[in-house]
């Protein structure tokens, strides 16, 4: 925005702490000369035979002698206020001054700077620690930003050069089997599509662009499993679903892709047979817990603390035709803070993960 140009909050400043003292200063000559001044007659008569040849000043000589003195003294105050002021000034907004230049720095894109402000708590150093906090986070959204943006890119990427393989395969050979070449290029584009809507349903839930409405996350939880009963039976699976009422303030779409992403999951990420999903819905202390458990591998803490970022789906794990495209947790993690909830793993002692989702309550009776 073009603005005008203006005087400094330096010289504002100054200038009014010199106004003050001034003031202050003309102030209290004026009360010397209301309440003492006032009171020396115009015309001093003396007593005839008793202060003899002596003169006695009145008002006019006191006030010829007062004016001058309190001239230099107010210009003496405006000096002292004016040097005095811009010093005072100037030590105060040192710290703006430092936070400005860190502003200025972010603004071209150094988002490592810091302001780390010395000295004890007060609004400047406030200031100055937020905005530090500020830069951090902005700092690790931008990195993981570049991060996904790369990683998106390689995902993309891939069925796009697989696609084209297939066709320059098919060009150099025109006896080849059609029907597997259409069938491989329909499975390579369905993986597209899904990574594409996948990237879609991650930017939605960033954004917080929805509207939000009642919804019960024990429903959403026997809907998702009453879905994916089919892929569940195929892969040996059983699914549990126990708990109660979980009412939940936010977009009923994005809760349900949430759980089905969860127990879908918690399906093809399993023991090869004989498997078991449990999920469980309650209230705990205001806010709304859904928990999603299976049986599969042990997860060591490092696979563990990297499943919720984008195009992780773990170590060892069969990319076949059911595990995704690696965006399920991510998306989990971007709707749970969407919903200014909280997502918690946890790997079981006996192997498998356990997901534990929480976002606030729905106010009672609303």
């Amino acid at each position: 925005m073009a603005r005008q140009p203006g005087l400094s909050v330096r010289v504002k400043l100054t200038l009014s702490y010199a106004g003050v003292i001034l003031l202050a200063g003309a102030l209290l000559l004026a009360v010397v000369w209301v309440f003492l001044l006032r009171y020396v007659p115009e015309v001093i008569e003396a007593p005839p035979g008793r202060l003899g040849s002596i003169a006695v000043p009145d008002r006019s000589d006191l006030l010829a002698a007062f004016t001058p003195k309190a001239a230099v003294a107010l210009l003496f105050l405006l000096v002292f206020g004016l040097l005095g002021g811009w010093l005072l000034a100037g030590s105060m907004l040192a710290p703006l001054t430092r936070i400005t230049n860190a502003t200025r720095l972010a603004t071209n894109g150094s988002l490592s700077h810091r302001v780390q402000l010395e000295g004890r708590e007060d609004e400047f150093r406030e200031l100055a620690d937020a905005f530090d906090t500020m830069l951090a986070r902005l700092e690790a959204h931008d990195a993981e930003q570049q991060r996904f943006a790369a990683n998106a890119s390689h995902e993309l990427r891939t069925p796009l050069a697989i696609t084209q393989t297939l066709l320059d395969v098919a060009r150099k050979d025109p006896d080849r089997d059609a029907g597997e070449l259409v069938e491989r290029l329909h499975f390579v584009n369905t993986r597209a599509i899904d990574l594409t809507e996948a990237l879609l349903m991650l930017s939605r839930a960033n954004r917080r662009s929805f509207s939000r409405e009642h919804v019960d996350l024990s429903l959403a939880a026997e809907e998702a499993a009453e879905t994916l009963l089919p892929l569940a039976e195929k892969h040996g699976v059983t699914i549990e679903t126990s708990g109660d009422l979980a009412r939940t303030t936010g977009s009923h779409a994005l809760l349900l892709q949430l759980t089905t992403n969860l127990v879908h999951n918690a399906i093809v990420h399993n023991v090869p047979d004989r498997g078991t999903v449990s999920v469980t819905t309650g209230v705990r202390r205001g806010t709304v817990v859904l928990i999603v458990e299976n049986t599969g591998e042990h997860l060591t803490p490092q696979v563990l603390s990297t499943l919720a970022e984008p195009f992780q789906r773990g170590t060892a794990r069969v990319h076949g035709e059911h595990t995704g495209v690696g965006l399920g947790l991510a998306i989990v993690k971007s709707i749970t803070q969407a919903h200014d909830g909280s997502l918690t793993l946890t790997a079981r002692p006996g192997g498998g993960l356990r997901v534990t989702v929480q976002v606030p309550a729905a106010a009672p009776g609303g």
